[in-house]
């Protein structure tokens, strides 16, 4: 509680320190209306078309005075006229075109792109979207995205599919600001436990390998959290949420600018008690501080500092007979998770030669540990009265740095892209065994409460340390050849090595995984707010050490104790896409046709006591369609779809080389945990008679999936209907959430293994919820 009052006394501090100080030595700013940032790029012309001026990197502009009159116009954002004449400085809001594609993106290439010149499929969630959703866990706004399921496993756990079926597996990046929030070799799933989400300004969400610029694990797809700007005008926010089962949160947030210094501050405290599943409390505190300084409107240094600590139960799963009965009681109390991490970044910017040139380096640090007794990891055989459990902890500290040079030529309009990054992240793990009685059901195949009876150190099931290098470098060049065509080349060579100690097996040695990832893309511009695109791209994902070091259960038939074996997973994909303005802009439309083809991908078997044997071999199919719809028919509605049909599939697989196995090969069958069909759909309504209300109501619709590999079991899937309302007042906002309107019994997630007496264990989603909260917000000018 110190440190949160610290936090606020910073937050007030910043706000009151810049309302004091008056703007000098300007003759305008724009900025965005809804985040109150700054925009660079914005073009102000008068109305002759002869003069004007272009905005900096903080939104500034000068002007003669002479100007009478501007129009004032940015991609993603609607047009305004402005008076300017008799005035020394003019301040100027602009609100986004939420419809609007057309938006600028830089999850493409690391810089600010036109969407429609990037051949790649990106969805922006932009900052209204965002503030409108309230959300409580980042899955209600990742969700939103076509093709895309966050699966919620309560308490901001999660599970992610993106190209690829519900998976933990290592197959998609995670970042804030363009930084990778861990590095690569290292567990990243559950990685979005540590983030800030009321200091997110927009969400960029790339579908399929972008391994060429990012680099590994990039391959079912990207998401780049940007983080809030220093606010153009002085701002404050402060808020807090509630709902009817247990949860509390309080956020502040404060940002401005002076001069050439820029800051922004904010964060959240909140905390579960009691709530609709038994077990599952849990505590959270993020903040976050961004530094803007600006030598020239050429040279900008931007750092930022994260603190994340977070502490849960973790309730884990149910069974069929718990889950039908809407009893919700976990059957642990004992399990946890805690997670503490720090992020910080440095990054100095410089423009050269009237923009034909730009260069950004950026170091960062990062620490983290994460210590769990983990549901997942307790195994127990049918009918047995005892089991097993696990704790862990694992962590590392990062050091590193990502530099990038852009340089545009005049020649066919072209442009090079050059980059190296360099990782150096050191890395401890251990995971012990614990002693549990399993009290049964009546008819001994399933459990009711798990105890913990002893922890047992003594019994190692991973012990190792490891020092991490992952470098890399990349290129990529654009080129123009034909008016409205632009072709996109890039070509990346990665290598993550390691020098380990395994303490279990007193070996030590070292290991390394390299690969080169290229991709080309073309845009065609057909005019008139239509294009298409198409792509291919390579990418690849190394196993994460948690899995090389673990401890077989059974020797391989090589008498291997540990997974040394694994391979890499290879991807290759190629996908089609496009998007239209139609009916006079009222209608947006954006969609993509893809084919990725896997090898050596990273499989859990699991075994009839729970466990999991890992596999890095055969093939796999994905493909799928993916379509975005937005649709504006006035002011005061707007409605929003987005999904996607896909098949993941064995190719060429090899389940078991055990005789007493009955299934062995799954050559043709479904990837567990495949929804064929996902959608999203959300309208809003804006009464022009009720100023300042909003009302949303969004549906969400996930088909059902085989449950295990050999395809024997089904889970049929969901529907889930939210309702959103807001109103606003004099700087204040009440608010709602309905999150599940219908009371629907429906799990986000369901699994079972392959032998015949398994049972299928269930994530269930919670009850009706009712979220409401109010939220203060202070502009100065």
């Amino acid at each position: 509680m110190k440190t949160y009052k610290l936090f606020t006394a910073l937050c007030l501090w910043a706000v009151v320190a810049l309302c004091a100080s008056a703007q000098t030595g300007t003759k305008g700013l724009v900025f965005d209306a809804q985040t109150k940032e700054p925009l660079p790029g914005v073009s102000l012309t008068t109305p002759d078309g002869k003069s004007g001026a272009v905005t900096d990197a903080n939104g500034r502009f000068s002007l003669p005075a002479t100007t009478s009159e501007l129009t004032v116009s940015a991609i993603g954002y609607r047009k305004r006229n402005v008076a300017v004449i008799g005035r020394q400085s003019v301040t100027i809001a602009l609100e986004p075109a939420i419809e609007d594609l057309q938006t600028v993106v830089v999850t493409g290439n690391r810089e600010a792109a036109l969407r429609t010149e990037t051949p790649i499929a990106i969805s922006k969630l932009s900052p209204k979207l965002i503030e409108e959703t309230k959300p409580t866990s980042i899955y209600e706004v990742i969700n939103k995205t076509p093709g895309v399921l966050m699966v919620n496993l309560n308490n901001e756990q999660h599970m992610m599919a993106i190209r690829q079926p519900i998976t933990t597996n290592a197959y998609f990046l995670y970042m804030e600001d363009g930084v990778p929030i861990r590095p690569m070799g290292v567990f990243n799933h559950n990685a979005l436990l540590e983030m800030n989400q009321f200091t997110v300004s927009s969400i960029e969400v790339v579908k399929g390998p972008v391994a060429s610029v990012y680099g590994p694990e990039a391959v079912g797809g990207a998401v780049n959290f940007i983080t809030q700007r220093p606010t153009a005008v002085p701002t404050a926010r402060l808020g807090i949420q509630v709902d009817q089962w247990g949860y509390q949160r309080l956020q502040v947030g404060a940002g401005a600018q002076r001069g050439k210094f820029g800051i922004y501050v904010g964060g959240f405290v909140s905390r579960q008690r009691d709530s609709w599943m038994a077990s599952s409390d849990y505590d959270k505190s993020s903040y976050f501080t961004r530094l803007e300084y600006a030598f020239t409107p050429q040279t900008r240094l931007t750092g930022t500092f994260s603190y994340n600590d977070y502490n849960s139960q973790t309730s884990g799963s149910v069974d069929s007979t718990a889950f039908f009965a809407r009893n919700y009681v976990s059957t642990t109390d004992f399990t946890y998770r805690k997670t503490e991490s720090l992020r910080s970044r440095l990054t100095l910017e410089h423009d050269w030669k009237n923009g034909m040139a730009q260069t950004f380096v950026t170091a960062f640090l990062r620490s983290n540990s994460v210590g769990q007794n983990p549901t997942y990891s307790i195994r127990w055989t049918t009918g047995s009265a005892t089991a097993t459990g696990q704790i862990n902890s694992n962590d590392f500290r990062s050091y590193g740095f990502i530099a990038q040079h852009t340089q545009r030529f005049r020649f066919l309009n072209s442009k090079l892209i050059v980059g190296a990054t360099l990782d150096l992240s050191p890395n401890t793990y251990y995971a012990y065994q614990t002693e549990l009685a399993a009290e049964l059901r009546p008819d001994k195949r399933s459990v009711l409460k798990y105890t913990q009876l002893r922890e047992r150190p003594d019994i190692q099931l991973s012990n190792y340390q490891a020092d991490i290098h992952n470098t890399a470098t990349y290129l990529q060049y654009d080129v123009e050849p034909l008016p409205k065509l632009r072709i996109s080349a890039g070509l990346r060579y990665d290598r993550m090595a390691f020098d380990y100690t395994n303490a279990l097996d007193q070996s030590s040695g070292s290991k390394s995984y390299s690969q080169v990832t290229p991709k080309v893309g073309a845009t065609y511009d057909l005019g008139e707010g239509k294009g298409l695109y198409a792509n291919f791209a390579k990418g690849f994902s190394p196993p994460a050490l948690t899995s090389i070091f673990l401890k077989r259960t059974t020797p391989a038939p090589s008498g291997d104790l540990f997974y040394y074996n694994l391979q890499p997973a290879q991807f290759d994909n190629l996908e089609i896409g496009g998007w239209a303005s139609l009916l006079r802009n009222k209608v947006y439309v954006d969609g993509a046709i893809y084919q990725m083809n896997g090898r050596n991908e990273l499989l859990n078997i699991r075994q009839p006591d729970n466990s999991y044997d890992y596999q890095s071999a055969g093939k796999t199919l994905h493909r799928g369609v993916e379509l975005g719809v937005t649709y504006r028919p006035s002011k005061q509605v707007f409605f929003r779809l987005g999904g996607t049909h896909a098949i993941h599939r064995f190719v060429d697989f090899t389940l078991s080389q055990r005789a007493s196995d009955a299934v062995q090969q799954v050559d043709g069958k479904d990837m567990p945990t495949v929804p064929r069909w996902l959608w999203n759909t959300e309208i809003s309504y804006y009464p022009g008679w009720f100023r300042h209300f909003r009302v949303s109501a969004e549906w969400q619709h996930v088909a059902g999936w085989y449950q295990n590999q050999i395809n024997t079991v089904r889970y049929g899937g969901y529907d889930v209907a939210n309702v959103r309302a807001g109103y606003q007042w004099k700087g204040f906002e009440v608010f709602t959430n309905v999150l599940n309107v219908t009371n629907t019994l429906f799990a986000t997630n369901a699994t079972r293994g392959n032998n015949s007496t398994d049972r299928t264990t269930y994530t269930p989603a919670a009850p009706r919820t009712f979220v409401c909260g109010i939220q203060y917000t202070f502009s100065g000018k």
